[in-house]
């Protein structure tokens, strides 16, 4: 099974990252489900903005905290650089 890690843009400028087996599933309950998190559920709607996939949940969660942890900048240069023009 094949994670994908994304990263959100939420109404207020923000961005939320997380992982997920399911993108589309995910994006609905972020918007729209109290099962979208804490976070995103006062900050809607979410965009999304960035995403890649993985070969296994270990992968993910690798680079989730990876992008956590960058600073507003780099993740930016990583929603940019995903956009086509």
């Amino acid at each position: 099974m094949s994670y994908t890690v994304y990263i959100l843009e939420c109404a207020d400028g923000t961005y939320y990252t997380g992982i997920t087996t399911d993108i589309t599933r995910r994006i609905e309950e972020h918007n729209h489900s109290p099962k979208g998190a804490k976070y995103t559920r006062a900050r809607r709607p979410v965009t999304l903005r960035y995403h890649e996939k993985h070969p296994d949940k270990s992968h993910a969660l690798k680079r989730e905290m990876e992008i956590k942890r960058m600073k507003r900048s780099d993740k930016q240069h990583l929603v940019h650089k995903d956009r086509v023009s």
